[in-house]
């Protein structure tokens, strides 16, 4: 099978990927130069295509492009396509943290439910085709502070459903198997019998 190419500059995401990813699937980061364009789609999937065609051409490799947001019901779905930038451009995930904590400060509990959301693109780096695409969503809830200090983005205020902690603290290895992106790697692997290569 051909290497995939990770099209993110997030050091953390090709991490996951890598432990989320069989053995027999390499991952490779994207070249330090590669321009990603503003996230500026309507969709997931057209931000994570917008990331994927940013590494295009990749010859003899596989693109693989993800787009992920949290979803808050309390807020409309908010923020959504936005979560990397809810505190404004260039937000640390801290300040992310801290602006939707700021918003949420009148919500009760019990009307904190909320998902994150993943959606996977996988190119073909040769001919740019579109190769499979798969969706991956967590159902859970939103504490009032940052607990623990594991994970990345949202993960400190988000509780998956059957859970009482947050994925900032829970070990990686269960957040492996329950995450948005767990499940979307997981059904895209699914359809990816047989592959290009």
């Amino acid at each position: 099978m051909k290497p995939l190419l990770l099209a993110s500059g997030n050091a953390h995401k090709l991490e996951e990927f890598r432990q989320l990813l069989p053995e027999i699937m390499a991952v490779e980061p994207a070249p330090e130069d590669t321009f990603f364009p503003p996230e500026d789609r309507e969709t997931y999937f057209g931000n994570a295509c917008l990331k994927a065609m940013a590494c295009y051409p990749a010859p003899g490799h596989l693109i693989l492009a993800d787009d992920s947001g949290l979803e808050v019901d309390a807020l409309d779905g908010r923020p959504g396509l936005l979560s990397s930038r809810f505190a404004g451009a260039g937000a640390s995930a801290l300040m992310n943290c801290q602006a939707l904590i700021r918003e949420l400060k009148e919500v009760p509990s019990e009307k904190r439910s909320a998902r994150f959301r993943c959606v996977l693109v996988l190119l073909d780096g040769d001919s740019g085709h579109l190769v499979a695409a798969s969706q991956g969503v967590t159902e859970g809830r939103l504490t009032r502070g940052i607990l623990g200090d594991g994970g990345f983005g949202y993960d400190p205020l988000f509780i998956p459903e059957g859970y009482q902690v947050t994925f900032g603290i829970l070990p990686a290895t269960i957040k492996h198997r329950i995450s948005h992106r767990a499940r979307a790697v997981r059904n895209l692997i699914s359809i990816l019998d047989p592959v290009p290569g």
